[in-house]
C-alpha cells in the first residue's frame, strides 16, 4: 500500500483530525499523526488486513530543541508478510513529553520506549516498566536533548574528558 492509501485507511477509521499530514520531506515519506492518536493509530495498522504492520522495527525520538520547544516521535512500521513499510510521526511538548505506549501492540516497543526515556526523557503512559536502560538509574538529566550538560563528575569519576596539550 502507498502511504496515500494508508493515510485514507486512518481517516476512514478513525476521528476527524488523526491525520495531520503526511510529511513529503520525509524519507521514507511518512504520515503524521497527533499525539493522542497515535497508539489508537498504530493498533489499527496492525489489526488491519489491508495494512497489517506486525513489526515495529524502531521507534526513535527528536529533540528540536528549546527554541522549538517540541519533541517528535518516529514510528517505523514493516509488514513481513504484505512486505510494505510505513512511517508514522507525532509531534509532543518539551516540557511535557509524554505519549501512551505501543508496547502493547508490539512487544518490541517495550526497550524502544525504555531508550526514548532514558536519552530524551519521554514518558510512555501505561508502559509496564518505564526505567533507564543505558544510563545507571540514578543519573541526572537526558543526554540526547539539545540543552543537556554532562556533569563533570559521576560518583567521583571524571566525565569530561581535559582538552589534551596539542605540544
Amino acid at each position: 500500500m502507498s502511504v496515500e492509501e494508508l493515510k485514507e485507511l486512518i481517516d476512514s477509521k478513525m476521528a476527524t483530525g488523526t491525520v495531520l499530514a503526511i510529511d513529503e520531506n520525509s524519507t521514507p515519506k511518512a504520515i503524521v499523526i497527533t499525539s493522542a492518536q497515535i497508539a489508537p493509530a498504530c493498533e489499527l495498522l496492525r489489526d488491519n488486513e489491508q495494512s497489517y504492520f506486525d513489526l515495529l522495527s524502531c521507534l526513535t525520538a527528536i529533540d528540536n530543541g528549546p527554541d522549538v520547544n517540541t519533541m517528535e516521535v518516529i514510528y517505523n512500521l514493516y509488514s513481513i508478510p504484505l512486505e510494505h513499510s510505513l512511517m508514522l510521526k507525532t509531534t509532543i511538548s518539551r516540557e511535557k513529553p509524554e505519549l501512551e505506549t505501543v508496547s502493547h501492540i508490539w512487544k518490541t516497543a517495550d526497550w524502544h520506549e525504555r531508550e526514548a526515556y532514558d536519552l530524551f526523557g519521554i514518558h510512555f503512559n501505561s508502559h509496564p516498566d518505564l526505567r533507564r536502560i543505558l544510563m545507571p538509574a540514578d543519573w541526572e538529566g537526558h543526554p540526547m536533548r539539545k540543552d543537556y550538560e554532562e556533569p563533570p563528575t559521576y560518583r567521583g569519576m571524571k566525565t569530561i574528558r581535559e582538552e589534551e596539550d596539542p605540544i
